[in-house]
């Protein structure tokens, strides 16, 4: 299996986490304000591989998504599901997957089909207010195990926050043959080995919901991995740096938030078009009339930003893409943030935009004719925009029993943020459905 089926588990299982978590939640409409965020982050790497033509770095662009209840998390580059915690808060277990990059020199990663994510499980011991202790023991989808010990730590000092943490990795030799020796490609064989990571996080809270961020570290391999015919340099760095929205540290979260969760069914056409002609309404029709359905939930995470009454969501959500004469059935599975800004003249209408991760079984005849005609491998993964625009039921018919409802059209895009991004693959392209939906809150 190719790497993006690794990273599939990050998407899938993230999205199916949280439908399954969030369909038995209380019966109660009001919400109170979860812990959230969303970010744009920039990342440099060093290769310590010898490439031939002196290219020793490595960037991408990584949007990122946050959310942590009690049954689910998604924290940046990785995500999963408490499975257990103690009673008295010492010890959690949890499923995890966490994306791995693997950097290797741009013009490589469409070929080897970018980044990896690996799944297994992490066991907590909280030893403190600041520190704690996780024991992991992980694999790609080929079953080559590594497993990490690490020690974090948390340190707030009025706008700053600071996460230092040490890591070390233990790889077997199948692991390390792969991802240093390059077996598949090379045949040559290494042995195990131990590499060790020193890394700090940190986060500067600006004003009201506004955060700078960064993050660097630096890993030293193993001799067996450094050894390697490939491997030029024993020490590897890297850094990220960015914005993000997050929680207002300076106020106290909300007891109660005036949106509440909702489910939408969706249906739509593909169009060949790209985003700007559709918008300019110059949508061209797709000639094999490609469709898909779709049905999305929204857990509320607030219902301001800056103080601008702005209703924000997560949503998971679900896609079946109908079979066609070019094409099989597939299933897309999407976890997003959502914004919804109400204009109140004459009559409540709704603005929505939505930022997340897009993972399909099966690549759409859509997707896929692009990308022979520009020559890419295409990627499962793909960054996802949703752009609605509704209409309340009730308030349009003055039938108040119908203010629950809404109907719009939505822009369903997938693409992979113009090669930028090794975690998608390295391509320009996707695909874009027209659709019409109604929306229900409960």
């Amino acid at each position: 299996m190719t790497n993006q089926w690794k990273i599939c588990r990050a998407a899938v299982g993230i999205g199916a986490a949280c439908l399954s978590s969030f369909s038995f939640a209380s019966d109660s409409s009001a919400m109170s304000e979860q812990e959230w965020g969303i970010a744009a982050m920039y990342r440099v790497a060093s290769i310590p591989f010898d490439t031939g033509d002196g290219d020793q770095t490595v960037a991408t662009f990584v949007p990122m998504m946050f959310f942590n209840n009690e049954y689910v998390f998604i924290d940046g580059t990785e995500g999963g599901g408490h499975l257990y915690d103690s009673e008295d808060e010492k010890w959690q277990l949890n499923g995890l997957t966490r994306l791995r990059f693997v950097d290797i020199p741009a013009y490589e990663q469409n070929v080897n089909e970018g980044d990896s994510a690996d799944f297994g499980f992490q066991l907590r011991y909280q030893l403190d207010e600041q520190w704690h202790f996780d024991a992991e023991i992980m694999t790609d989808d080929e079953y080559r195990l590594h497993g990490n010990l690490r020690a974090s730590a948390e340190f707030e000092s009025g706008d700053w926050e600071v996460k230092p943490r040490f890591t070390l990795r233990y790889k077997e030799a199948e692991f390390n043959s792969v991802y240093y020796g390059f077996s598949e490609y090379t045949d040559d064989r290494i042995g195990a080995g131990v590499d060790v990571n020193l890394g700090v996080d940190v986060r500067y809270h600006v004003i009201s919901n506004l955060y700078l961020l960064g993050s660097s570290s630096v890993t030293r391999l193993d001799d067996n991995a450094y050894h390697a015919p490939l491997v030029e340099d024993r020490f590897q760095g890297e850094f990220f740096v960015g914005f993000g929205f997050f929680n207002d540290k300076t106020k106290a979260p909300k007891s109660e938030l005036t949106n509440k969760r909702y489910w939408r069914v969706a249906h739509g056409w593909a169009t060949p078009s790209n985003i700007g002609e559709i918008f300019g309404f110059e949508s061209e029709k797709d000639k094999y009339n490609n469709q898909l359905t779709s049905m999305f939930y929204g857990h509320p995470l607030t219902d301001e930003l800056f103080g601008i009454p702005l209703d924000i969501y997560l949503t998971p959500g679900i896609v079946h893409h109908w079979s066609s004469e070019v094409q099989g059935a597939s299933t897309e599975y999407v976890a997003a943030i959502k914004a919804y800004y109400t204009l109140d003249w004459p009559t409540k209408w709704r603005f929505g935009v939505a930022e997340g991760l897009s993972y399909i079984d099966n690549i759409t005849y859509i997707e896929q004719d692009e990308m022979d005609r520009k020559g890419y491998t295409a990627s499962h993964l793909l960054n996802y925009l949703d752009f609605s625009f509704d209409v309340n039921v009730g308030d349009l018919f003055n039938a108040p029993e119908l203010n629950n409802m809404w109907f719009g059209y939505s822009l369903h895009h997938r693409s992979a943020i113009f090669e930028k991004a090794s975690q998608f693959g390295r391509i320009k392209g996707g695909s874009n459905y027209n659709t019409v939906y109604l929306q229900f809150d409960f």
